[in-house]
């Protein structure tokens, strides 16, 4: 199972694209600035160079980091070839010891030159970064654009089907025009100096920070998953054109609910008079404002973890870090570990940290009994806990916990993505354990699952998937967290009562992968006994789909982001010690039951005659919460 592509920086979060105006022709005049050791450049300097590759760079603008890499190889495989390259730096927020840093974990070897005032960027009509411009013998841009297309917004590619930049080098290098001179650059506004209006009635001290410290600085701050700070007026004046951007779209802060379904306490939707003072801000050229005006900055726990105190414990992935690759794909790494429980605990609270928050794009936890190295196929027996950019750790409703049986393991499912430097990462699960005397519900992740019905064909645009389960006592329910992986288009989520009357819960006409939500009800919603959970799913599997791998294949269900899922996970509280709906009323088929392709690898260790079948004596003999599961399964298809 996967939670997102490549691009876990946040891509959706700091990125845009626009055309920009053509500069094709224009002859650049040399220019002298200084490389982050404080040595001048010139253009002249290569005036040996058939060719010149001027790249526009920003330290932390997160495709700017992934093509750093594919740059510097650039540069040294055209290095004796006639090929110059330079790199430039035009953003006011972006220190000369962070574009040191840039250079040095990117390898790159050319110099990447400081512009001050933007003089440089304003001549080449620059807007984004990163856009690369190719000059011929005269200095003249003959190309200008995107270095290719493997990285975009919110979408990533295993290799480029267009390699722009190269092609174009190579035509011209040929004494060819380029065939395709001018590309879409994708990625973050330059954070170019400007001039505020002194006049402004809009300021940053007045009322953009407080609208930064109530949305943003949760992530964007030191330490966090934001790749880059908003704590401060600079730096949230060199991103003012990217912020307008991204609000403007309602890609942040990441929010895909429809408002016509439900009320969620992490409602992450900013109003229409916040957007507008945002706009009116960075219209005005982004004034500072009286700093006496500025809001106190948010506090956050001081022990590390956003939990209401110190976790009881704390278990690792592993007692070593794992390497996590400088470029390309990371299947989903499992990771067991012990949890070192001698007794049943009540979890009031739990926390999954990642050890790098800038490779570590979802964490899953589960607890599964003594000796299981095995998640069922559904992903909820057993779930703890998730970890995904932007969710916040929550105690969960007073008198309410999770429980974890004695002498479990825990499995820890890391979907990693590589962000132009090689990492390592050790990430880890806290708890905080609750009273027994004062749980009188249990919390549990169940899910509407349905790998059966995965078979989307090439091509189809609107795929649809139905899954549903059934209540089995009265329940409150909590929260919601719809899966799927990249193809992934719609999620849906009605209540069917026992009367038949259908109430929409939940409806994400837009799913992201990038963006795993879960979406916490303001208040717990009770249902009888008998109410279906429906859930419905519409994928994704044409060309339309930027995120697609392969518009020409059959998608199944599978664990990799290639693969699909369709899992629709809930919580649910229940009375305390109450048990389960009885099953005896659900009838075994004589010579058991098949098991569906998907989970045989599961249920192998309970299927002791080998026969892909279980039958009576085999299902006593599985975990109760799991046997459940399976009469509930003989009972749907009965």
């Amino acid at each position: 199972m996967r939670f997102s592509m490549l691009l876990a920086l946040l891509l959706s979060a700091s990125v845009s694209s626009a055309s920009e105006p053509s500069s094709l022709g224009k002859k650049i005049e040399s220019f002298s600035l200084q490389d982050y050791r404080g040595k001048q450049h010139t253009l002249a300097d290569s005036k040996d160079a058939k060719l010149v590759v001027v790249a526009f760079i920003g330290t932390e603008c997160p495709l700017a980091k992934l093509y750093g890499p594919k740059l510097g190889k650039l540069a040294k495989e055209y290095e004796g070839k006639g090929v110059a390259f330079l790199g430039i730096d035009s953003n006011a927020q972006d220190p000369i010891t962070a574009i040191a840093a840039y250079a040095r974990i990117h390898e790159i070897s050319f110099p990447i030159l400081k512009d001050l005032n933007n003089k440089v960027a304003d001549q080449f009509g620059a807007q984004r970064t990163p856009c690369v411009y190719v000059l011929d013998g005269d200095r003249a841009i003959r190309y200008a654009g995107r270095v290719d297309d493997q990285y975009g917004i919110g979408f990533q590619r295993d290799k480029a089907t267009s390699t722009d930049l190269v092609n174009a080098i190579k035509e011209l290098l040929d004494g060819n025009k380029v065939t395709k001179a001018e590309t879409e650059a994708q990625g973050c506004f330059i954070g170019r100096v400007r001039e505020p209006q002194a006049s402004s009635s809009v300021t940053f001290s007045k009322h953009i920070a407080p609208i930064l410290n109530k949305f943003c600085v949760e992530c964007h701050r030191p330490g966090e998953i934001g790749p880059f700070e908003l704590t401060s007026y600079k730096q949230a004046a060199g991103w003012a054109e990217t912020i307008q951007e991204v609000v403007a779209e309602n890609r942040m802060p990441p929010w895909h609910a429809d408002p016509k379904h439900g009320t969620f306490v992490n409602d992450r939707r900013l109003s229409d008079a916040e957007k507008k003072l945002v706009k009116d801000w960075v219209t005005a050229g982004a004034p500072e404002g009286d700093v006496k005006d500025l809001p106190k900055p948010p506090s956050f726990p001081d022990t590390g973890w956003q939990l209401p105190r110190k976790p009881d414990l704390v278990v690792n992935m592993r007692d070593r870090p794992f390497d996590v690759q400088a470029e390309g794909t990371v299947k989903y790494q499992y990771f067991f570990a012990a949890s070192g429980l001698k007794e049943d605990k009540w979890i009031e609270a739990v926390e999954v940290q990642p050890g790098c928050r800038a490779v570590v794009h979802h964490i899953l936890v589960f607890a599964v009994g003594a000796g299981s190295r095995a998640i069922d196929g559904g992903g909820a027996q057993g779930f703890l806990a998730a970890y995904v950019p932007g969710l916040r750790a929550k105690p969960y409703p007073d008198g309410m916990a999770k429980k974890i049986p004695a002498n479990s393991n825990l499995i820890f499912q890391i979907h990693y993505t590589p962000n132009g430097s090689k990492q390592q990462d050790i990430s880890k699960v806290g708890f905080v354990f609750a009273d027994p005397e004062k749980v009188k519900y249990e919390v549990k992740t169940i899910s509407a699952a349905n790998p059966r019905d995965i078979r989307i064909p090439p091509g189809a645009d609107n795929y649809k998937v139905e899954a549903s389960r059934a209540l089995s006592g009265e329940s409150q329910l909590l929260t919601f967290m719809p899966h799927m992986h990249v193809r992934g288009k719609a999620f849906m989520y009605e209540a069917i009562l026992p009367d038949g009357k259908k109430e929409t819960l939940l409806d994400v006409p837009h799913y992201d992968f990038n963006w795993q939500t879960a979406y916490r009800l303001a208040e717990p919603k009770k249902f009888p006994a008998g109410t279906k959970i429906h859930a419905v799913a519409h994928f994704d599997n044409s060309e339309k789909n930027l995120n697609n791998p392969d518009p020409k294949a059959t998608v199944r269900w599978g664990d990799q982001t290639w693969n699909e899922m369709m899992i629709g996970y809930f919580d649910i509280a229940t009375p305390k010690g109450k048990a389960s709906a009885p099953t005896e009323d659900v009838k075994i088929p004589e010579g058991g039951v098949d098991i569906p392709p998907a989970f045989r690898a599961i249920f192998k260790p309970f299927d002791k005659n080998s026969d892909n079948k279980l039958d009576e004596k085999e299902i006593d003999a599985l975990p109760p919460v799991v046997k459940q599961r399976v009469m509930e399964y003989i009972k749907r298809m009965q």
